[in-house]
């Protein structure tokens, strides 16, 4: 008789944006779990990471005239949450702020997210994880190569 599956590894893609603009970071603050993060979410079937990037980007943060200017690579991220074991890979994406015009963000965003807007100087401390500091510092040097 097959042993029961003890764990199940869930995998699955996000795309993601760093927006640096006037020399700052925008950062998501998300008070329910104390986190300072990346915007960031699930690539759709069909989407490439970067389309879900702007999409993702957008939908957390409200600013909707972004242009990806640099592909900043992808980070293996592993974690425990609620019993279950993920395997994720994160994709990132250098973003300017082409305008500061806004859309509404969906309802379930706002009542998660605030968006920060920090000098680059305090941006990478800012953030809860060490795979997205790593993305941040990473933003940081395409930025300077600009």
């Amino acid at each position: 008789m097959p042993e029961a599956n003890s764990t199940q590894i869930r995998r699955y893609q996000t795309g993601g944006g760093v927006i640096i603009h006037q020399q700052q970071m925008l950062l998501l603050r998300r008070p329910s779990r104390q986190e300072m993060r990346l915007p960031k979410g699930h690539i759709d079937p069909g989407e490439t990471p970067a389309v879900a990037a702007l999409r993702e980007t957008t939908e957390e943060s409200g600013y909707s005239d972004l242009v990806i200017v640099a592909d900043l690579g992808s980070e293996l991220v592993e974690f425990d949450y609620q019993g279950q074991h993920y395997r994720r890979t994160e994709y990132y994406f250098l973003m300017d702020l082409q305008s500061e015009t806004q859309v509404e963000r969906p309802a379930e965003d706002q009542l998660q997210f605030q968006v920060v807007w920090l000098p680059l100087a305090d941006a990478v401390t800012a953030l809860t994880f060490t795979a997205e500091k790593t993305v941040a510092r990473k933003a940081l040097k395409a930025y300077a190569r600009l």
